[in-house]
C-alpha cells in the first residue's frame, strides 16, 4: 500500500472517525483505524461496536492495500506534521510509514481481517434532511440526553416522524427539549432512539449547509449517510416517555419576555447559586410572578442575589423554585427575541415556547423551595 494525501484531507477524515475508536476494549484492534485504499480513494474505518464511521478521502493511490494503525498514534502524527503532502506506505517488514518532508514514522500495524465489519443494514423507514437543519436539531436538545446509564433508554434522543414532521426529543427525568421540523418530502411515520453519543459524533461531523443527509432506520440500527462519510449506530431499545401526554397543554401563568433580558438575568444569578460553600447542596432560584414583572432571586450562604424584569403576565401570581441551570441550557440555543414562559402550580412543570409557532418545547420541572 502506498498513498499520497493532502494533510489537510487526511486530517478531517480522521478527525471525523477518531471518534469511533473504542475506549476501553478487549479486543486491540477495535483502537485503531481500518485503512483501505480504492483506485483514487482512501476508506477511514473506526468501529466500537456500537457506533461504526466510515470517511471516503480522494487522494492519488500508488499501490492498493489495507491495514489497521493504532488511531491515538496515527491522528497525532498527522496532527504535528507540515501542512503539506504526506506519503504513507507499508514496508516490507509491514510497518507503516508516515513521510513529509524530512519527518519519517514508522508505526507498528495489525491484521485488517481482524477488524469487525460494520452491520449491514435493511432499512426499513428512511428520510432526507438538510445538515444544517439537523446540526440545529441536535444543538437544540442534546443537551437534555440524560448521563444516568440506570436508565439507558434516556441516554438517547427519539426521532420520531410523524404528519410529515421530524420530532427530536431529549428528556433526563428533570427536563425535556423538543424540536421539530417539516421535511420537504412524503416519509412514513416511524420512530427510534437514538444513542446522544451517536448524535454528537454526527453533530461534529456535519456541515452547516444545505447538502443533504439520509437517516435510515432498521429494527435495531440506524445508518446516517453523507456524500463521503457513513455513520452506523445502534439503537437503543425500551419505551421512550409519552412526552405529549407529559407536555401541560394549559398554563395557569404565563409571561412574555425579551430572551435576551431573562437569559442574562439567570446568568447572573447563576453566579450565586452554584457557588455555595457546600457543593453538594444545590439551591433553586425563587421565580415570582406579580403583575408586570418577575422577581429572580437566590439566598445561600455565599450571599444573596436578587433580578427584577418588567414582562407582559397573564394569570395568577406565582412563585416557584428552579435550577437556573436548566433554563440557562434552554435559553442558550432558542435565536427568538420573545418567549413565552408557561407556569402551572408551584409544583407543576414550565414551559418554554415560542411566541408565533410550534416548533419547539422546552419543559422544566421545579424543585420544592424551603419554607
Amino acid at each position: 500500500m502506498k498513498i499520497i494525501c493532502e494533510k489537510e484531507k487526511l486530517l478531517k477524515g480522521i478527525n471525523s472517525v477518531i471518534n469511533g475508536v473504542a475506549s476501553k476494549t478487549t479486543m486491540p484492534v477495535l483502537e485503531g483505524i481500518l485503512i483501505q485504499t480504492n483506485d483514487k480513494e482512501v476508506k477511514l474505518t473506526t468501529y466500537d461496536l456500537e457506533i461504526g464511521i466510515e470517511y471516503i478521502i480522494e487522494c492519488d493511490v500508488k499501490n492498493q492495500g489495507n491495514t489497521v494503525v493504532n488511531a491515538t498514534m496515527f491522528s497525532e502524527i498527522i496532527r504535528k506534521l507540515p501542512d503539506t503532502e504526506i506519503t504513507i506506505s507499508i514496508n516490507e517488514n509491514n510497518l507503516l510509514e508516515i513521510e513529509c518532508e524530512g519527518s519519517l514514522y514508522k508505526l507498528a500495524t495489525m491484521n485488517p481481517e481482524e477488524f469487525p465489519e460494520l452491520p449491514k443494514i435493511n432499512i426499513d423507514n428512511s428520510i432526507e434532511i438538510e445538515q444544517n437543519l439537523l446540526k440545529n436539531m441536535i444543538r437544540k436538545t442534546i443537551f437534555a440526553v440524560s448521563n444516568e446509564e440506570n436508565r439507558p433508554i434516556f441516554t438517547g434522543c427519539l426521532f420520531e416522524v410523524k404528519d410529515n414532521k421530524l420530532n427530536v426529543v431529549a428528556v433526563d427525568g428533570y427536563r425535556l427539549a423538543l424540536k421539530t421540523n417539516l421535511l420537504n418530502s412524503e416519509a412514513n411515520s416511524f420512530h427510534a432512539v437514538i444513542p446522544g453519543k451517536t448524535l454528537n459524533e454526527i453533530n461534529k461531523i456535519i456541515l452547516d449547509s444545505f447538502d443533504t443527509i439520509k437517516i435510515g432506520i432498521s429494527k435495531n440500527q440506524a445508518l446516517f449517510e453523507m456524500e463521503n462519510c457513513k455513520i452506523v449506530t445502534r439503537l437503543l431499545d425500551g419505551e421512550f416517555l409519552n412526552y405529549n401526554n407529559a407536555i401541560p397543554a394549559n398554563w395557569e401563568t404565563r409571561i412574555r419576555v425579551n430572551k435576551n433580558n431573562i437569559q442574562n438575568c439567570f446568568e447572573r444569578i447563576i453566579l450565586i447559586s452554584s457557588s455555595s460553600i457546600e457543593k453538594e447542596k444545590k439551591y433553586p432560584v425563587k421565580i415570582s410572578i406579580e403583575i408586570g414583572k418577575v422577581i429572580i432571586s437566590c439566598t445561600n450562604q455565599t450571599g444573596d442575589a436578587k433580578e427584577e424584569i418588567y414582562v407582559s403576565t397573564e394569570g395568577k401570581n406565582l412563585e416557584v423554585g428552579f435550577n437556573p441551570r436548566y433554563f440557562l441550557d434552554a435559553l442558550k440555543v432558542i435565536e427568538d427575541e420573545e418567549i413565552y414562559i408557561d407556569f402551572g402550580t408551584n409544583i407543576s412543570p414550565c414551559i418554554i415556547r415560542p411566541v408565533e409557532s410550534d416548533e419547539y418545547n422546552y419543559m422544566i420541572l421545579p424543585i420544592r423551595m424551603k419554607e
